[in-house]
């Protein structure tokens, strides 16, 4: 029976370095090491994963004018039950559906009153703080409060 474990040991010891690939002892400790590692390594790869999704539906998301927080709020709202996976690879690599499902919550959003300021401008600098000739007077002081 321990012949058994024994093999099992050096069958995951394959590969290491020194005396750790072939002493039963250190082979042993080791492999019990390789593996708590291992099991960590797959809970920060699915981690890891769901930050970038995030990422990417923020970014499909943000190109149509809804945030992230929004864009997932309103489609928990219309009980759309689509995982970040999913819509993350419907931004990436279906844009009309994507821009579908954003133009159905985009109602339910609540925009802030900044962005249609923006909007009425017309101009896109404005977020840098350049400001057009031609503001109105009521609009600059909105915007360039001090």
């Amino acid at each position: 029976m321990s012949g058994m474990r024994k093999k099992l040991v050096f069958k995951f010891a394959k590969g290491f370095r020194g005396r750790a690939k072939n002493c039963h002892r250190i082979a042993r400790n080791r492999v019990e090491k390789a593996l708590q590692h291992a099991y960590r390594g797959r809970k920060l790869k699915k981690r890891d994963n769901r930050q970038i999704w995030i990422g990417q539906v923020n970014a499909g998301s943000l190109q149509y004018g809804v945030p992230y927080s929004g864009f997932i709020h309103g489609l928990k709202k219309n009980n759309i039950g689509l995982n970040r996976k999913m819509l993350a690879e419907l931004a990436e690599n279906e844009p009309l559906s994507f821009q579908s499902l954003v133009v159905h919550v985009k109602p339910n959003v609540t925009q802030s009153k900044m962005p249609k300021v923006f909007e009425d401008v017309g101009y896109v600098g404005m977020r840098l703080g350049n400001k057009p000739e031609n503001m109105s007077v009521e609009l600059e002081k909105i915007l360039f409060q001090k």
